[in-house]
């Protein structure tokens, strides 16, 4: 599943102009973001970065020995509203590059680009369009996977530019495992949504705080996926993964620096799971505090 492309696979041209794209990308949505900006809504950025965080740890099979893992831009923009889910997703890849080791550091940019701009802003399209009538659980699903395909044909296209040789059986295959994930991205995206407004109907649509319950259960959903849901994810290579080992590129990813939570694990701890754990946990944390302080700054410049 997409879409985390790591140092080394892309030609510098490339991953610097994405990066040059990126920048003004993320700051006239974080503006866009900060306008009319509602404080009681800082918390719900939090729990919602961390939630999605915590998610994209779990990864599940989708079939000839790949796995996948839910993105969230969907689920975001949903929640959020475009702008603020694609300046939070930004700051969630930035973390996992920085801290985790998930993504190049001078591959962020293509990363962000690929899932936070333009496949967040894919996956809010339907739901701005049909989100609230008849067709909203359609357009909801349509959005999870839109948001997969959009960063996929973007990833390639990526490597195609950097000159990345891809046999057509190779592609063909990547891309029906690339339609398997934005499949269950929508229906994840559906269930997840349904289950919220489920607790709380006006989940969604209501701008204001009285989203405790809610917040307090997406909290605990968080933790548990960190906690527990690292137990039984797949070990099986990510869409991206598979197709780099199939074109003879994986071994060209590089680390430029070594971080202690790499790979999603804690090293100073013995257990394996409370490595995954430990490092979940810290990943929760990280997010939480950057989300809130997103809030924050929105909060200062909408005064």
């Amino acid at each position: 599943m997409p879409m985390h492309i790591p140092d080394g696979f892309l030609d510098t041209p490339v991953w610097v102009g994405l990066n040059v794209a990126a920048l003004p990308a993320v700051g006239v949505l974080a503006r866009k973001a900060q306008k009319g900006f509602d404080h009681s809504r800082t918390p719900l950025l939090g729990v919602m970065g961390a939630f999605v965080f915590a998610a994209q740890m779990i990864n599940f099979p989708v079939g000839v020995g790949t796995s996948g893992h839910l993105i969230g831009g969907a689920l975001l923009a949903c929640t959020l509203g475009p702008a603020a889910a694609a300046v939070t997703m930004t700051a969630i890849l930035a973390i996992q590059a920085l801290i985790f080791q998930d993504g190049g550091v001078l591959a962020l940019g293509a990363n962000v680009m690929n899932m936070a701009v333009c496949g967040t802003l894919a996956a809010y399209l339907p739901y701005h369009f049909w989100g609230r009538g008849r067709w909203r659980r359609a357009a909801i699903f349509l959005g999870g996977a839109l948001s997969v395909l959009v960063g996929a044909l973007l990833a390639i296209s990526e490597l195609l530019l950097s000159g990345i040789p891809m046999p057509g059986a190779v592609l063909g295959v990547s891309l029906g495992l690339f339609m398997v994930s934005a499949v269950l991205e929508g229906a994840i995206t559906v269930a997840v949504v349904g289950a919220l407004e489920g607790m709380q109907p006006d989940f969604v649509h209501q701008p204001s705080g009285r989203r405790s319950y809610v917040l307090g259960a997406l909290a605990s959903a968080a933790i548990l996926l960190s906690v527990v849901g690292v137990l039984f994810a797949s070990a099986n290579p990510d869409g991206l993964e598979k197709l780099a080992a199939d074109v003879g590129i994986a071994s060209r990813a590089k680390t430029l620096f070594a971080t202690p939570l790499a790979d999603y694990e804690a090293g100073f701890f013995e257990s394996p799971w409370a490595r995954k754990a430990g490092a979940g946990m810290a990943g929760l944390v990280l997010m939480f505090g950057a989300s809130v302080l997103l809030g924050r700054f929105g909060k200062k410049r909408s005064v």
